[in-house]
C-alpha cells in the first residue's frame, strides 16, 4: 500500500471526472504497489468511497498478468510463462490477497470458535494450513494459466480471460462487503476504512465494470460470472455462520478462491475454444 499526503475526503468540490479518477487511484494505491500522483492523497472516507473501483483495479492487475503470460510464451514454455505471470501479479499487489488467503486458511483451519479464528488470523506466524492453502491455490492457477497459454489464442483473448478473472474476483468481494458487517474491533486494521457499507449505485457501477470482460467472452464468460456469484454466495453464508460477518483476511481469501474458480469455469466450458477463437 502506497502512502501519500492527506487529500480531500470526498470528491464533492472537484469535477466529477477528476473525483472519480481520484477514487480509482485511491483503490489502486491501496491494493497494489503502483505509484499514484501526489494529488490523490488519502483519507479513510476517500478509501471507503473508492470501493466501487475495486473491479477497476482488477482491469489493471489482470492486464499485467495477461500481458506477461503472452509475452513469456514467446520465449519460454507455457509452464514457465504461467509462473512468471503469477509472479508479476504477486509483485504488483504485494501479495495482498495471498496474505489474506494464508491467514484465513490458518484461522478457519485451526480455530473452532469465533474468537479463536480471529486470534489465529492476527498471528503473524505461518502455519501448515496457510502453506498448503497458498501452494495449492497458486499451483492450480499456474496449471490453468499454462493451459490458457498452450491454446495460443493470441494477446486479445489472453487479456480478456485474465482481466475477467481479476475483475469478477473483486466483484465477489464487494458482494461480501455489501451483505455482511465488519466484525473485527481493531482500529488499526487496514480494511476498516472500507468496511462502511456499499450503496446500490456504487455496486451497480462496479458490476458493470466487472462483468464487461466476461460479456466479451460469450457463454464461457456467462459461466464465469455465475461461478463468481456462487462463490460470493457461499462465502457470505460461511462467514456469517463462522464469524457473524467478515474481516479483511476473509476478503483476500474470497478474491483468491473466486479468481481460481473463474479460471476453472472459463477453461472448462466446451464452447470456450470456439468463442475465444473469434478474437484476432
Amino acid at each position: 500500500m502506497n502512502t501519500t499526503a492527506p487529500g480531500p475526503e470526498t470528491p464533492r468540490q472537484e469535477g466529477a471526472l477528476r473525483g472519480e479518477l481520484r477514487l480509482f487511484f485511491t483503490a489502486l494505491q491501496f491494493f497494489t504497489r503502483v505509484p499514484v500522483p501526489a494529488w490523490v492523497g488519502w483519507s479513510a472516507a476517500q478509501l471507503n468511497a473508492s470501493a466501487r473501483h475495486f473491479p477497476s483495479v482488477g482491469w489493471v492487475v489482470g492486464a499485467v498478468v495477461g500481458a506477461v503470460l503472452w509475452g513469456a510464451t514467446q520465449l519460454w514454455t507455457p509452464g514457465v510463462a504461467a509462473w512468471l505471470a503469477i509472479a508479476a501479479g504477486v509483485l504488483l499487489t504485494g501479495a495482498f490477497h495471498e496474505d489474506g488467503l494464508a491467514d484465513s486458511c490458518d484461522g478457519f483451519g485451526g480455530g473452532w470458535q469465533r474468537d479463536q479464528v480471529l486470534a489465529i488470523m492476527k498471528d503473524s506466524r505461518v502455519g501448515s494450513y496457510a502453506t498448503l492453502g497458498v501452494v495449492i491455490t497458486l499451483g492450480l492457477k499456474a496449471q490453468l494459466l499454462s493451459l490458457l497459454a498452450e491454446r495460443a489464442w493470441g494477446l486479445a483473448p489472453l487479456l480478456c480471460v485474465t482481466i475477467a478473472a481479476h475483475t469478477l474476483s473483486r466483484w465477489g468481494v464487494l458482494w461480501v462487503m455489501a451483505r455482511l458487517d465488519y466484525v473485527r474491533e481493531d482500529a488499526l486494521s487496514k480494511s476498516k476504512p472500507i468496511a462502511q457499507g456499499i450503496g446500490r449505485g456504487p455496486l451497480l457501477f462496479a458490476s458493470v465494470v466487472a462483468l464487461l470482460p466476461a460479456a466479451l467472452l460469450g457463454l464461457p464468460g456467462l459461466s464465469a460470472a455465475v461461478s463468481a456469484a456462487l462463490v460470493a454466495w457461499f462465502a457470505i453464508r460461511y462467514l456469517r455462520r463462522r464469524l457473524g460477518g467478515y474481516v479483511g483476511d476473509a476478503l483476500g481469501a474470497t478474491q483468491q478462491i473466486t479468481e481460481l474458480v473463474v479460471l476453472l469455469s472459463l477453461l472448462s466450458v466446451p464452447p470456450a475454444v470456439a468463442q475465444l477463437s473469434r478474437f484476432p
